[in-house]
């Protein structure tokens, strides 16, 4: 805020606004307008003008209303946030705002201002003070896309111009439209419901701040949806905390049996695609659709089943885990659906794990994931079906060539950033595996328990580079102290000194506990006596082993 009123007042560019001019509508007095602007670019630089010039309010993170004021000194020409030391400074306008007003007495100011600061020179004050008030008059462009545009064509638009920065998406369009939606002429159904979005995701990572939406914003805590997400406040789980992004791809899949959220911006518009057309009618019906969605997503005993049966229940308890949102929002949808039709609960539960893990597995949530899933629900409704649906992409995918030779490639990747690492966790997890080198469950290390089995330092001085001592197969779940302990000594020297009688917090001194340590963290038995010429070897060994107990896994779920 405060470089914008420097840019206006120095009469530098600060850009133009970017404005669609949407289907006619009535406005609030019942009057016809020509139609509504929906802002696709300047959010940031319109709300800075109406707080700094107009004196308005922002809401802050906790939903309360509060100013943010900016100060000038017009002997310096500086602009600053106000602080307690600036306000109790003569040299500075501590509000500009004030001095925005149109019943300012700039003579007066001047004169008392010249006299407060010993300022002689009341030519130059007024000069700056004259330029100060001349913000408020400044041009700022706009650019205003024709209302014939596509949907589709306004959205790219505002993907494309709001790339750099403040990242929005696709998602932040469908929450504009929501919030300018009316039902009926001055109602206000559509920032109600945005409302009721967008509390729920702040409140499922901060449930303190419900006391302050209570307060702050009494109008909503009367209402239904206020009620309907009440539960949060006492919710301490933080495993899932979903974004409207989330939110919205999951009804956009339950209830309008679309993937992209363009499709659902065109419906929420009132789009018939057949007659390439935008009718209230159809407006009205998506945002019945929309509301109905919302309210299944955020229902307590579903959300809380969801995460505690499925993703739990999959053996997924870190929210670190969570590298493919799509799978998750995918698996909810699947979740959701069969929950409204009745579907019996443990088969119900046990599906939906296992689509989620398959989905992890092949990959099918990144990518034109959109088509796929929209493909899926319709196939799923013309089956009736969902057992035969999973048991169909089982028979398909989960090949004996899929186990022996594909998994295991997949696990020839560098770093643990990837969905392939997290499972073979999960399966670790869900089979009661202990975590290497001792009896100590990979359940119950830390997430930063996570070490080199052929140490890193040992491998670079050998001459391996960052991508191949990085493997996946290069890496297990090891107590950080027990990692010190082996330092960059090759595995032969370490193991050996386990298999001595030397173990590194474990309970065991023998050989054979040794080895049923190695099957927990699915280690070959080369182990044992490999140096850095085996290494190669041992992580195609440990990729097929790997892969055998995600098999395992599987056939828990």
């Amino acid at each position: 805020m405060r470089n914008l009123m420097d840019s206006l007042y120095k009469g530098y560019p600060v850009g133009y606004i970017i404005t669609w001019q949407n289907s006619s509508v009535r406005l609030k007095d019942g009057s016809l307008a020509v139609g509504k602007k929906v802002l696709i670019d300047g959010q940031q630089r319109l709300t800075a003008l109406r707080a700094a010039i107009s004196g308005l309010p922002v809401m802050t993170k906790r939903y309360d209303q509060k100013r943010i004021i900016i100060s000038f000194n017009p002997r310096t020409e500086e602009f600053a946030t106000q602080t307690p030391v600036i306000r109790k400074d003569k040299e500075w306008i501590a509000d500009i705002a004030e001095a925005m007003s149109i019943d300012f007495d700039s003579f007066s100011f001047i004169e008392a201002y010249c006299a407060k600061n010993d300022e002689p020179n009341k030519s130059l004050i007024n000069k700056r003070l004259t330029n100060l008030i001349q913000i408020k008059n400044k041009q700022i462009g706009e650019i205003q896309l024709s209302q014939t545009l596509d949907i589709d064509v306004v959205n790219e638009i505002f993907v494309r111009i709001n790339a750099s920065g403040v990242a929005l998406s696709n998602a932040d369009f469908v929450m504009s439209k929501i919030a300018v939606y009316e039902r009926e002429v001055g109602d206000e159904f559509g920032m109600r419901l945005r409302k009721f979005i967008d509390y729920f995701c702040n409140l499922a990572v901060a449930p303190s701040h419900f006391t302050d939406v209570q307060h702050n914003d009494k109008d909503f805590a009367q209402s239904p949806y206020f009620k309907q997400i009440a539960w949060l406040k006492d919710d301490t789980d933080n495993l899932y905390d979903p974004t409207y992004n989330d939110i919205l791809r999951v009804v956009s899949l339950t209830h309008f049996e679309r993937g992209r959220l363009g499709d659902l911006v065109a419906l929420l518009s009132g789009r018939d695609f057949e007659k390439r057309d935008n009718f209230k009618e159809i407006a009205d019906r998506s945002f019945d659709a929309l509301a109905a969605g919302v309210t299944a997503y955020t229902n307590q005993y579903r959300f809380k089943s969801f995460v505690q049966d499925i993703l739990r229940g999959a053996a997924f308890d870190e929210p670190s885990m969570f590298v493919a949102r799509n799978a998750i929002n995918y698996a909810y949808a699947i979740y959701l659906r069969l929950c409204s039709v009745g579907e019996d609960p443990a088969a119900t539960i046990s599906l939906t794990r296992r689509l989620f893990v398959i989905s992890l597995l092949t990959g099918r949530h990144s990518g034109s994931f959109e088509t796929r899933f929209e493909a899926d629900i319709k196939l799923i409704q013309a089956r009736g079906d969902m057992a035969s649906f999973v048991a169909t992409l089982e028979r398909d995918t989960f090949t004996d060539t899929y186990w022996n030779l594909t998994l295991p490639d997949a696990f020839d990747r560098a770093k643990l950033s990837n969905a392939y690492w997290h499972i073979f966790v999960a399966a670790q997890k869900k089979l009661k595996k202990q975590s290497f080198l001792t009896d100590i469950a990979v359940s119950d290390l830390a997430v930063g328990d996570i070490h080199h089995i052929f140490p890193k330092a040992y491998l670079i001085k050998h001459g391996f580079n960052e991508t191949e001592y990085n493997k996946i197969a290069n890496f297990v779940y090891l107590h950080t102290a027990v990692n010190i302990r082996v330092g960059d000594r090759e595995p032969a020297d370490y193991i050996g000194q386990v298999e001595d009688g030397g173990a590194f917090g474990s309970h065991w001194t023998d050989i054979a506990s040794t080895r049923r340590n190695f099957e927990d963290n699915a280690i070959p038995i080369m182990l044992e006596s490999a140096t850095y010429h085996d290494y190669t070897d041992f992580l195609k060994q440990r990729q097929v082993l790997m892969a055998q107990m995600v098999r395992a896994y599987y056939s828990l779920l």
